[in-house]
């Protein structure tokens, strides 16, 4: 089993399980370095001062907060100590709400939490109670020493925890201005309803690959050989603007084989699917940044 990142318990009412915490995405870009063009060796990054251009070592480095252009106040480690929350390492689960009710945009990374020894059976009980409720338990944890809110939620056998943001990181969607569906000429809708019906498909993450990614390794394997890789570019480069929404419909739809397509009923495995649809894209890795 892997290394665990954080090891505590999950805590509801009175009940604490001891559970180890576990990455559930993972980065299969490629990393790389910065190097010196003439010899080909990595280059080092020095923290310069832009006062006097000269370095500077981390023992001389100060944290501070800049309120307005060029002005900063300095914090210093007691600072930080006194904002701190109490350290535990608990799961401390407030609240179980209608998982329907949660706006994705809330959710963030997805861990495991996988049960301690001894805690085995605990962790059922907790899993299959949360199951049959069809709820998400809202809960804070420290990781890091930053305090997290997370969503607490069955997928499969496992329980896992989102890391969520807060309310006040959401941007108002009232900033933006969007247009108004009664400009739409019905039309253009039913064109625009039967191409998303003649795309429509089961869910299966694994038919969609990382194009960049698979281009990047086969350009980095082709010159450890010593060989130059071509990749054939795209077909068809995207246009900026539509001039005909209705003929670009036309194509699209004749591209796609449905000129004649009707709404396809959702099969009970579809209709299983679409009550776990946001857990399970979750877990499945969308874009969250590693906590």
């Amino acid at each position: 089993m892997p290394r665990a990142l954080w090891k505590g318990s999950i805590s509801f009412g009175l009940v604490n399980i001891p559970i180890e915490l576990h990455t559930a995405v993972r980065n299969h870009r490629p990393k790389f370095r910065m190097l010196h063009a003439k010899d080909k060796s990595p280059v080092k990054f020095e923290r310069v001062c832009v006062q006097d251009g000269k370095p500077v070592a981390w023992e001389d480095l100060v944290k501070g907060y800049e309120y307005s252009k060029g002005h900063f106040v300095v914090m210093t480690k007691e600072d930080f100590q006194a904002a701190a929350v109490e350290k535990t390492r608990t799961v401390d689960i407030v609240d179980f709400v209608k998982a329907e009710e949660i706006d994705d945009r809330f959710f963030e990374t997805p861990y495991y939490l996988v049960p301690a020894k001894g805690g085995e059976r605990a962790y059922a009980l907790l899993r299959e109670a949360i199951r049959e409720s069809g709820r998400i338990g809202i809960a804070k944890f420290i990781l890091r020493d930053a305090q997290h809110l997370a969503g607490v939620e069955v997928i499969g056998d496992a329980i896992v925890l989102s890391v969520m943001r807060f309310a006040d990181e959401l941007v108002e969607v009232e900033q933006f201005e969007f247009p108004a569906a009664h400009g739409v000429r019905k039309q253009e809708l039913d064109m625009a309803k039967a191409l998303v019906n003649s795309l429509a498909a089961d869910w299966d993450p694994a038919k969609y690959t990382d194009q960049y990614r698979e281009n990047l390794m086969r350009i980095i394997q082709g010159k450890m050989k010593g060989k130059e890789v071509h990749l054939a570019p795209d077909v068809e480069p995207r246009q900026a603007e539509v001039v005909d929404l209705m003929e670009r419909l036309r194509r699209s739809l004749a591209q796609s084989g449905g000129a004649g397509a009707r709404p396809r009923a959702a099969s009970p495995r579809q209709a299983r699917a679409a009550k776990s649809h946001g857990a399970a894209k979750r877990a499945g890795g969308r874009k969250r940044t590693a906590a």
